[in-house]
């Protein structure tokens, strides 16, 4: 994924969404989705049908995590026969990842590691209907025609089940300007798993976005210490879905 730096064509349906309102694109993912900012509040999200998580899916996960957490309010959602987009509105605030951030990585690295932790002691893990084990994004891969390696298909014991977020990277996570994490966002693969194969992603990301160094400090923040084995895992089994 990566912040739009050319002009961005506005897709048809993402200007009739928009209404009045001017936009700035400020989001572009590896299958030709878009995010667009409004200037009245809202952030609208477009892009190609794709069997890995639907924006009908982050609606869904979106509503039922507000009660618990600061996460986007919906306010519409809908598909055609090859496209889907969601309109949110804006949370105050700036991603991880934002220039200002980025400026100061171990500021950002802390805020997100902890609310990642916040996150995971939030939502209850009894009332959450979706899964994200291990087995289930096995399953997802191979509707997507994706095989993933057989040592791959069992994992280390769980440590702790939490409802985790599913793309914990650390541009999902929004600071308020005291370098807080405040808030979570793009939440469509929300489910039950071990908290490792949220932490091993988060901390991972840190290298993509900050540079090397910053894995260990994200995990201490989340207040454990690094598991190896786990972190080894979970990582191998996001390259390999």
């Amino acid at each position: 994924m990566s912040i739009p730096v050319d002009d961005v064509a506005v897709p048809d349906r993402v200007r009739e969404l928009a209404g009045s309102a001017a936009l700035t694109p400020v989001w572009e993912n590896g299958i030709g989705g878009l995010t667009f900012r409004t200037d009245d509040g809202r952030f609208i999200k477009w892009g190609p049908r794709h069997l890995e998580a639907s924006m009908r899916a982050e609606a869904e996960r979106l509503r039922w995590a507000s009660a618990w957490a600061l996460v986007p309010h919906v306010r519409d959602q809908g598909e055609d026969g090859t496209h889907e987009w969601l309109v949110t509105s804006a949370i105050p605030g700036r991603s991880a990842v934002d220039p200002h951030w980025v400026e100061r990585p171990e500021i950002a690295v802390r805020a997100v590691g902890s609310a990642l932790r916040r996150l995971h002691d939030a939502l209850p893990v009894a009332e959450c209907p979706w899964s994200w084990s291990i087995e289930d994004r096995i399953a997802n891969a191979a509707e997507r025609g994706i095989l993933v390696p057989e040592h791959l298909h069992v994992g280390p014991p769980i440590d702790r089940l939490v409802v985790c977020h599913g793309d914990a990277c650390v541009p999902n996570t929004l600071l308020d300007d005291a370098g807080q994490g405040i808030a979570h966002v793009d939440l469509a693969a929300l489910g039950t798993a071990d908290r490792w194969a949220d932490i091993a992603v988060a901390s991972m990301s840190t290298g993509w976005n900050y540079g090397p160094g910053y894995e260990d400090l994200l995990i201490e923040a989340y207040g454990v210490d690094p598991d190896r084995e786990r972190l080894a895992y979970y990582r191998d089994l996001w390259d390999a879905t």
